[in-house]
């Protein structure tokens, strides 16, 4: 095959051929000239990346013309549809088919179009069955043609046809073996001429008649005709008409917004009324309507008001919508959204012109702003609430909407059978309330459930009438001091001093309360201050309860000597305990366990209580347990509750405990979980944890020991990182390795959550080893360098005078030290869940100065001790909730410690014990300085993480 030589002359063509599959084509050939400057055979086909070595021949213009005959060409559409390497000769017969032509067709005649506009003074060809590129010279036409579609009516129906004007001459191409070479934006070949039309005509309408005179359409079937082929052809074309009537008029326009009839995702329909007749917004220059009567046709031909419709349209872009054609939506939103858009924007549309009509489909949607006018007024123990709810022009009763905010009902149907919608907000702004309110006729709150109307009040939902006494409570503000009681021995810190002004408050209003102070800052000394302070202003007695865990017995009885020492104290426990309900009353104080509670509740609920009191109420933080149930039958006219730490796990864990302190603050359980729990724990919801925080902030005091003990010696943490012996990281690789097969497998059959069991031992006894394997293996012999570097602290530190705590989760890890210890005569004191004499142990730590150490287990030891005189506190094991490792580090630096603290914290490299606190650290969510929120650790592992610990 010869090629074309780019020496000698040559000049580029652009052929017309019929491809088998994608239809016409042309192709850019660049063609030898022979001696007499005609073309020669020698012809070869152009690409832009073989173009540039014909330069010499191309202009601009040609360049761009075979980029866009590139995108037409076979090898092109096919990589754009198939991605493997195929021949033409096969993909074509095996994968091209109507649906793919569909597609593709109009995208080529796109860029052919384009082209052809371009190829006005180039050399046009057709190419001939052989594939000669120069076989016919082609001409193209310098001006459009024009159409003309002839229609005429008589009795028996309607024929119609076009004529075709070039110029002032007509085009005769019926019977012509005209072509037509692309169908929008039509292009007909005739005799050599390619033609391009005026306006947007598709070929289809002309392919008819290339070999037909004229249609006929049968009058039986004009009607459908006349409206889905002939209305629209007069929108966009030249009609002549005999039989029937095209009358032109111009009107006045009006924007009018229609709302769909279903509730689907789609969108407002943008239509303009031109007096009696209404179109879509088409962007059409011309709309008509058929109008038929005794027989006759009469089409209203519609002049439009284009700018004018454009900027209607821009103005809803303007104010939140997009545009689709005609429709227009909100991005991302469902009907019920759309809905409420233009409820907020009626009144602005009105004012801008804009119609609202609705599309029949046996219901009408109420339009117009929705509205809660809403009221709170103090009234003894309540906060009555007066509250219009508003759809548009209609007033319905406040309490009918309850079940449809409380179930999240998007409808509600009004009297006159209208349909409102229910923004969206109402059901966060708004469930609480409903909710929460009682009465069946006219709705009112609870006092206690002030943090509620305040939040309202503070986000200008309501309007509030309150006492000014009652504001402070929130803020704990402007709260009235006490004098201490006249019986108090010592002094009250000036934050003790706000704690029991602020339980005197609470007192005054009849409200329960929390106060959650850090470990170590005199809960009970302010509890008992309190107690007192009752005692003096009762000319008889009045008894009260105080339910804690055994282990702070002594101590309440201890602080109680010291600081009230005119408190009449019964201890309700151990076996010869009185059962008789009635000795209670020569009490001032009665000290009991939850334990004992719990057995004795068929008592004690017979009896009324002026306070209960329960300390470390964490113990009551799962509200299904015995004990919670127990103190939650208590009778008593106040309940207060203590602890440093009122949520470790989980918000449930509140619930629990505030709906003791004040019984219906937060609701059902059921309520709790699906408003609160849920979205907070699962969905990190910050708008349920904000309405939390309000609903509870009156009713929770905290101060932490940076916020008020500043008289505190500083504290230092060491975090120190230690490596495994090889054999330790031997015996570790090893155990992980099953472990990470094991628990992978089990959570791809069962799931995560009911793989929960497995997960902490597998991790637990991971755990043991990065302490020492022989935690879990009594028969290894080999060593830990993290009990190496503890042993060796442990000597330097109680060498030099100083006295340590030493915490561990396993009793295992402490025997160890307890072997070591005595090995090397170092006195210590120990402590875990089964010893017997707590309190002798530490006193025996406290008073002994030969005692330097205190193995403590951190579940047994971790509250309830007052240990000051330790300055030193080793964590051996990070543990899975930081706030116990904060409870064990206050057992030394709490008020009363005069030396500077130190708190060593031992971590193993590369065990789980690294993986866990990192992950622990990114799970971790801070509510706000008044309640720490941790997720639960397991519960909130997902199966990633779970391979991110065992890698």
């Amino acid at each position: 095959m010869l090629r074309v030589s780019s020496v000698k002359p040559c000049k580029i063509v652009y052929s017309l051929f019929e491809h088998e599959y994608l239809g016409y084509l042309f192709e850019p050939h660049i063609v030898q000239l022979n001696e007499s400057g005609e073309f020669s055979l020698v012809h070869q086909r152009l690409f832009s990346h073989t173009a540039s070595e014909f330069d010499q021949y191309l202009d601009d213009k040609d360049l761009k013309i075979i980029r866009l005959l590139d995108q037409c060409e076979q090898e092109h559409i096919i990589k754009k549809y198939f991605k493997k390497a195929i021949r033409p000769s096969v993909f074509f017969p095996a994968h091209y088919d109507e649906k793919m032509h569909a597609d593709i067709r109009p995208r080529i005649e796109k860029k052919l179009a384009e082209a052809i506009d371009l190829m006005q003074e180039k050399d046009v060809f057709e190419t001939d069955k052989e594939g000669n590129p120069t076989w016919k010279r082609l001409k193209i036409a310098e001006a459009p043609a024009t159409v003309l579609f002839h229609f005429r009516r008589n009795e028996g129906g309607t024929r119609y046809f076009p004529t075709i004007k070039h110029g002032n001459s007509r085009v005769d191409f019926m019977f012509r073996e005209a072509l037509i070479i692309c169908n929008f934006p039509a292009k007909m070949l005739v005799n050599g001429m390619l033609y391009r039309f005026e306006g947007p005509l598709e070929g289809k309408k002309l392919q008819p008649f290339l070999n037909k005179r004229y249609i006929e359409i049968p009058e039986s079937s004009e009607h459908t005709y006349f409206e889905k082929f002939v209305a629209p052809l007069i929108e966009k074309h030249h009609v002549y008409a005999e039989g029937f009537d095209i009358i032109t008029e111009r009107h006045e326009a009006v924007p009018v917004l229609k709302i769909p009839a279903e509730n689907y995702p789609g969108g407002l329909v943008l239509h303009f009324r031109y007096n009696r007749f209404l179109f879509p917004f088409s962007g059409n220059q011309v709309s008509v309507k058929v109008n038929r009567n005794n027989g006759s046709y009469r089409f209203y031909r519609i002049k439009r008001s284009l700018q004018w419709e454009q900027k209607k349209a821009e103005e809803l872009v303007k104010m939140g919508l997009q545009q689709h054609g005609a429709t227009f939506c909100l991005k991302d939103a469902d009907f019920y959204q759309l809905i409420h858009w233009l409820n907020e924007h009626t009144a602005f549309l009105k004012e801008s012109g804009f119609l609202i009509e609705q599309e029949n489909n046996g219901r009408e949607l109420v339009i117009g702003k929705s509205l809660i006018n809403l009221e709170f007024k103090e009234n003894n123990d309540w906060f009555d609430i007066h509250a219009k709810v508003k759809f548009g022009e209609y007033e319905i009763p406040f309490l009918q909407l309850k079940q449809h905010i409380l179930n999240r009902i998007r409808e509600f149907e009004l009297p006159d059978g209208k349909i409102a919608i229910i923004p969206e907000s109402w059901f966060s702004d708004y469930s609480n309330l409903y909710a929460l309110a009682e009465g069946s006729s006219s709705p009112r709150l609870k006092k206690h459930h002030v943090g509620l109307v305040q939040d309202y009040a503070g986000n200008n939902l309501a309007a509030v009438t309150i006492d000014r006494k009652l504001q402070n409570l929130a803020s704990f503000e402007k709260i009235e001091e006490i004098p201490p009681p006249l019986g108090f021995h010592g002094q009250l810190r000036s934050y003790q001093q706000a704690g029991y002004d602020w339980f005197n408050f609470l007192r005054e209003f009849n409200f329960g309360g929390c106060l959650a102070d850090d470990m170590g800052l005199g809960k009970t000394v302010q509890a008992l201050a309190l107690l007192e302070k009752v005692r003096e202003e009762n000319d008889h007695r009045l008894t009260s309860l105080i339910v804690m865990p055994t282990s702070l017995i002594d101590n309440w009885q201890s602080e109680a000597g010291k600081f009230t020492p005119a408190l009449n104290i019964y201890v309700h426990t151990g076996t010869d305990r009185v059962k008789d309900v009635g000795y209670y009353s020569e009490f001032d104080v009665v000290l009991s366990t939850y334990g004992v509670v719990r057995q004795d509740i068929s008592l004690l609920e017979k009896f009324y209580f002026h306070y209960v009191i329960l300390d470390e109420s964490q113990n009551i933080k799962n509200y299904a347990s015995k004990s919670a149930r127990a103190v939650k039958s208590l009778k008593s006219k106040y309940r207060l509750i203590l602890t440093g730490t009122p949520i470790e796990n989980s918000v449930s864990e509140l619930w629990s405990q505030l709906s003791f302190a004040n019984p219906g603050l937060l609701g059902s359980y059921a309520y709790f979980q699906k408003e609160f729990q849920a979205p907070i724990e699962k969905q990190n919801d910050e708008q349920k944890l904000r309405r939390l925080q309000n609903l509870v902030k009156p009713f929770i005091l905290r101060r932490t020991k940076d916020q008020v003990a500043r008289e505190l010696p500083p504290k230092t943490e060491q975090v120190f990182y230690c490596n495994m012996t090889p054999e330790q990281e031997t015996y570790y690789e090893e155990t992980k390795s099953y472990y990470r097969n094991e628990l992978l497998q089990l959570i791809a059959t069962r799931g995560i959550s009911r793989s929960q069991v497995p997960i902490l031992q597998g991790l637990g006894k991971l755990r043991q080893i990065a302490n020492h394997p022989a935690l879990v293996d009594e028969n290894y012999r080999d060593g830990s360098w993290k009990f190496n570097l503890v042993q060796e602290l442990l000597q330097s530190v109680t060498s030099k005078g100083h006295k340590i705590l030493v915490f561990s989760q396993f009793v295992k890890h402490l025997s160890l030290f307890r072997e070591t210890l005595g090995e090397k005569d170092i006195p210590y004191a120990y402590l875990d869940g089964s010893t017997k004499k707590r309190g002798s142990v530490v006193d025996q730590f406290r008073n002994n100065e030969e005692i330097k150490a205190f193995l403590i287990s951190i579940k047994a030891g971790g509250t309830g001790l007052n240990l000051t005189e330790a300055d030193y506190v080793f964590i051996l094991d990070p543990w899975w909730n930081p706030a116990v490792e904060q409870q064990a580090i206050d057992r030394s630096h709490r008020i009363g410690q005069t030396k500077n603290v130190f708190i060593y914290k031992f971590i193993t490299k590369n065990t789980v014990e690294e993986k866990i606190l990192a992950l622990q650290e990114k799970k971790r969510q801070l509510a706000s300085s008044l309640i720490t929120l941790e997720d639960s650790f397991v519960k909130s592992l997902t199966e990633e993480d779970i391979r991110t610990i065992l890698e």
